[in-house]
């Protein structure tokens, strides 16, 4: 199970869901994906893709690590036999929270949440991130302590992070969080990457009403300050000026002033950045951003005689 890839195969049915009790209704499986994520992430919170619960009775069919001859050093050290792959992905977690609020808008049940595990995984996915908000070196020039480490015995180099696992050196105090891996699992060249902050700073603003919901207001709080201070952010270190297309949103950044100016055909990408709800569709950075994005300037943009995309 991959959180994001869950995730966004259940939204496909949001147009269908709405409140039922029923253990046969869609609605329960909603509720099924919530509380399984929630388990995965408390579980192990860096990771991205889980084996079968053991109430599936299901056999794993490839062992942790098996597309690498099970070389990976990951550092916290997840458990063999929940995690099938632990790169760390800042969008795993905001489809957790995406999911969340899908399931709580299309139904208003909010005690659901207040059973089960949610609160615990909420609690687990704050620290987690809050530890991410910090960058490689210390105020006194030393390295920091890196709350995540992965290296992978590959000659493909997107399939691991340099610089012993740590990943390119990144500034702290932007207010963004830290994503070692993209969407489509490769390495993000830099660590504070756009899209995911997108994504996570909007969907945690709206989680923070489900949790204010279950009378956890200074837990709501803090959601909300941590919202804040992600869009800040990406509004000061994430825009970036396009001789061509003027100002747009980047799609990772370093916080020292380099800019991987490109979008990936995923989501959360650039180009889906209104599906969260960050920005409007007629904002004019978005359609900056856009025009870029859907052009031979961006090096991920493919076109030829018959097919562009």
């Amino acid at each position: 199970m991959w959180l994001r890839d869950s995730a966004n195969q259940l939204q496909s049915y949001q147009s269908l869901l709405q409140a039922n009790s029923s253990v046969y209704s869609l609605a329960s499986l909603f509720r099924g994906a919530i509380n399984l994520q929630a388990r995965y992430i408390i579980a192990a919170p860096h990771c991205n893709a889980f084996h079968a619960p053991p109430e599936a009775n299901l056999t794993a069919s490839m062992s942790f690590g098996a597309s690498s001859g099970s070389s990976d050093y990951v550092s916290p050290t997840p458990n063999h036999d929940v995690v099938f792959e632990c790169k760390y992905e800042l969008d795993s977690l905001a489809a957790f929270l995406q999911l969340s609020h899908d399931y709580h808008q299309a139904t208003g049940d909010s005690a659901f949440f207040g059973r089960h595990r949610w609160v615990e995984a909420m609690y687990t996915l704050i620290n987690t991130t809050s530890d991410l908000l910090g960058g490689t070196y210390n105020r006194d020039g030393s390295v920091a302590y890196s709350p995540y480490i992965f290296q992978r015995n590959t000659p493909t180099a997107y399939e691991t992070l340099p610089n012993s696992g740590i990943g390119a050196p990144v500034r702290g105090g932007t207010g963004m969080v830290r994503s070692a891996f993209r969407p489509s699992d490769d390495a993000c060249t830099y660590q504070l990457f756009i899209p995911a902050n997108m994504m996570f700073s909007q969907y945690l603003h709206r989680c923070a009403h489900i949790m204010e919901k279950l009378g956890r207001h200074v837990m709501a709080e803090q959601m909300r300050k941590l919202s804040t201070s992600i869009r800040f952010g990406i509004e000061k270190y994430g825009r970036v000026h396009h001789p061509l297309h003027g100002k747009i949103y980047a799609y990772e950044v370093d916080g020292y002033g380099s800019a991987n100016t490109m979008d990936d055909a995923n989501i959360p990408s650039l180009l889906s950045a209104p599906l969260s709800g960050y920005v409007e569709r007629d904002d004019q950075i978005y359609q900056n951003t856009r025009r870029f994005v859907l052009s031979e300037d961006n090096p991920y943009f493919m076109f030829g005689p018959v097919l562009n995309g």
